[in-house]
């Protein structure tokens, strides 16, 4: 990622994530496919986060994680429910926050230079439906305010899309 991409974003995380609220609200206004809007969703926070090496969704399918839309290297297509950092959302129904993926157990390391993750779970009717996955080449890289802001823009995908179409 080059530096320039974020330089339009503030280093403030209140101001960011009021800033990414906005923008992801417009670019999802009147789009109910999922993919579409994860896509831009993705590409989004690729360009607004800094310090980060991968940012993408995955989405449930016959009971496991399937690579969705994304921005960074390659990535893992499936993972089973339970099983590394996106799996473990899933199963837990929760947010985790991990400051170094090499102390978690189970991880799966789809790109070595990642030390830090964050992954928050997407609902539709209490079901989960998918995860948004962020990566981070240093360590402790999340903190409350990164959960909390990617939490409030998950929310706005749960609400604009239709899934399951």
């Amino acid at each position: 990622m080059l530096m320039e991409d974020t330089g339009r974003y503030p280093d403030d995380k209140t101001q960011l994530y009021s800033l990414l609220q906005k923008e992801l609200a417009a670019l999802v206004q009147g789009v109910k496919h999922p993919i579409p809007n994860l896509a831009n969703a993705s590409a989004l926070l690729w360009h607004a986060l800094k310090d980060i090496n991968w940012v993408g969704f995955y989405l449930m399918q016959d009971g496991q994680l399937i690579l969705g839309p994304f921005q960074g290297k390659p990535a893992c297509i499936y993972i089973p429910v339970g099983k590394g950092v996106c799996g473990t959302a899933v199963a837990e129904n929760r947010t985790v926050r991990v400051a170094d993926v090499h102390q978690f157990p189970g991880h799966i390391a789809c790109d070595s230079a990642s030390n830090s993750e964050i992954v928050i779970p997407i609902r539709h009717e209490g079901t989960i439906v998918g995860v948004l996955d962020v990566d981070c080449p240093s360590f402790d890289r999340f903190d409350s305010q990164d959960q909390e802001g990617l939490e409030s823009l998950v929310r706005i995908l749960e609400d604009a899309c239709v899934w399951g179409a």
